[in-house]
């Protein structure tokens, strides 16, 4: 049978298909690094209902770059061999054969490949439905859904100010050579962080029915609202009691920058950067995002009259969205996608059979 025709008979199939429960609709969650994905996560899980699954599996992001569009044979035998070689196939509880097998028949887009591994997790979990995990799915919102209109999208957003601080902390945004070590690494960190926050809303004007923002500062200091909020739009019982007592995860074991912290004093998640950036640092960083931090229901502490962009910051305003799309655009559209590192999903030598599920 034909590549085709393959593609034609699925695209009747798709059209077939009778519309899912929402309260069985996969979820994937996502926002800029440091946000609070990885809390937000835990908390669906601890919720129970879920899977449990904490493995990495960026379909979108590197393994279709690298590998091709499964649609091709080929191409999908690569890329489920390099899969299964993968950390994220470790942690998944899967059989190497019945996994595999499944891909190389049923898996011709990003999406088939995301619903049949975690299909099959959820199935031996008794799960009635599973969520996915990563920061950078914001930039890819509207392949998953083109591949799966059922999915429903989470978009965790924090203060841009506490972002810039954790990710140069941590080196988490360095495009450039001069990025690291610099001080203009937190001004170029903030635009990153605005170009994540901006894309993912762009992408969820076109889907208001399923998708939905929750700020961080709400979901630390508002659990129980913002849970029922969630939780309507999930149609999933977000309990806050049994989430505490299950305590997957970051619900227990802080994932901040800043955990070094807890051995002298408790950590305070919100609002950090009043206590670590100076006033120049914060009047820089809000004359460069302020109009983003306000839209997200932020206040500035910098009067109007003192936040003017100089120079560097319209520059950064300009240079950094532009890089970061011809990058993305050159990583997803162009061959250059073919040397994405893989060395982010811990890749072993051979394949073991049977796993365990983490």
């Amino acid at each position: 049978m034909s590549e085709t025709t393959i593609q034609a008979e699925r695209e009747t199939d798709l059209r077939s298909v009778q519309p899912m429960a929402r309260s069985r609709r996969p979820v994937f969650v996502m926002g800029c690094h440091r946000s609070g994905t990885n809390l937000l996560y835990d908390t669906l899980l601890s919720a129970g209902g879920f899977a449990v699954y904490r493995g990495y599996t960026p379909i979108y992001k590197m393994l279709i770059p690298k590998f091709g569009s499964p649609e091709n044979r080929e191409n999908r035998t690569r890329l489920v061999e390099a899969w299964l070689r993968s950390k994220g196939y470790r942690r998944s509880g899967l059989t190497a054969k019945t996994i595999k097998t499944k891909l190389l028949e049923e898996c011709h887009t990003g999406g088939d490949f995301i619903r049949i591994i975690l299909n099959e997790i959820a199935s031996n979990q008794n799960a009635q439905r599973w969520a996915i995990y990563d920061p950078d799915n914001v930039l890819y919102v509207p392949q998953v859904k083109a591949d799966m209109p059922e999915a429903l999208f989470v978009h965790i957003v924090r203060d841009g100010r506490d972002i810039a601080l954790s990710l140069k902390k941590m080196e988490g945004f360095k495009p450039l050579p001069w990025n690291v070590g610099s001080s203009r690494d937190l001004l170029a960190t903030a635009a990153y962080w605005e170009w994540m926050v901006r894309k993912g809303q762009a992408h969820g004007r076109k889907i208001p029915d399923d998708y939905i923002e929750i700020r961080y500062a709400d979901l630390v200091s508002k659990p129980h609202a913002t849970l029922a909020t969630l939780g309507r739009f999930l149609d999933h019982d977000l309990d806050y009691e049994r989430i505490q007592q299950a305590g997957l995860g970051r619900i227990r074991e802080t994932n901040s920058s800043f955990r070094e912290e807890a051995a002298h004093s408790q950590i305070k998640p919100m609002e950090r950067w009043k206590e670590r950036l100076s006033p120049q640092q914060v009047a820089e960083l809000e004359s460069l995002v302020g109009d983003c931090l306000q839209d997200l229901g932020y206040t500035l502490t910098t009067p109007p009259g003192k936040r003017i962009r100089g120079l560097r910051e319209k520059w950064i305003s300009k240079f950094y969205p532009a890089l970061l799309e011809t990058k993305l655009w050159m990583k997803t559209r162009t061959p250059l996608g073919r040397f994405a590192n893989l060395s982010v999903l811990e890749l072993s030598n051979e394949v073991p059979e049977t796993t365990v599920a983490q």
